[in-house]
């Protein structure tokens, strides 16, 4: 790969910005530096480092956030902070949420650069489960459940598919519940949109595993982390090699 390119994928900045951090000698290849941008480098075997720092390659890059409220799932908007901006320090080129997540729900959420898993994970043929926790304004009960096992009508053209819901706590005193909701899909809004098609409100909503992968609990609200090997092999378990 030139060396121009693999300083671009690695978000040091543009084709001639990178140029003029070369000519400067802020770019070293196995510990000398160089002078010219477009030199061939061995991007899997060779070290770079720009001012000092070692640039590792990857051509794919993982992330999960534990999304906060107030934050919205997109690489730009002009009102609200992104999940993108969440990832100081990273290179963001590239990266996009994997699906979206309301601004006021909190949770789970994968940011790569994998269009391949992003559309695998994504795509309605495949039926990847989300699962949720929800607190819940009214009574939660067995007729619910059943209702939602059946599929619900939302308001659009089709019922939702079936989901499974678990109830954690209610209260019908209170009319108040705690569940847990597990979907295939990810209509706009579907979970608060099914609650309301039997008479509920959901008043707090979290994310809590994708697939087989679940939320890192040691992970504050609006921190991130890298993928690991095995995490993204889960993820791409049922994908066609």
């Amino acid at each position: 790969m030139r060396l121009d390119k693999f300083l671009v994928e690695m978000g040091i900045g543009s084709r001639s910005q990178v140029k003029q951090y070369v000519k400067k000698g802020t770019v070293t290849v196995n510990g000398a530096p160089v002078k010219s941008s477009d030199v061939k480098i061995d991007e899997n075997n060779d070290t770079i480092k720009y001012n000092g720092r070692i640039l590792n390659y990857s051509r794919y890059r993982y992330f999960i956030l534990n999304k906060p409220a107030g934050c919205v799932s997109a690489t730009k908007d002009n009102v609200h902070q992104t999940v993108i901006d969440l990832l100081k320090g990273e290179n963001t080129k590239d990266l996009s949420p994997v699906g979206r997540l309301d601004i006021d729900t909190e949770g789970l959420l994968l940011l790569t650069n994998d269009g391949a898993l992003t559309h695998h994970l994504l795509s309605p043929a495949h039926h990847i489960p989300k699962t949720y926790y929800a607190e819940i304004d009214g009574y939660v009960t067995d007729d619910t459940i059943n209702i939602f096992a059946t599929g619900v009508d939302i308001g659009d053209e089709k019922p939702t598919l079936p989901a499974d819901l678990r109830i954690l706590s209610s209260d019908s005193t209170a009319a108040r519940s705690e569940i847990e909701l597990i979907i295939t899909e990810g209509r706009f809004h579907q979970v608060k949109r099914m609650f309301e098609a039997v008479g509920m409100k959901v008043t707090f909503l979290r994310r809590i595993a994708m697939g087989e992968l679940k939320i890192d609990e040691s992970l504050p609200t609006g921190a991130y982390r890298s993928l690991s090997e095995e995490e993204v092999s889960l993820l791409r378990f049922d994908m066609p090699q």
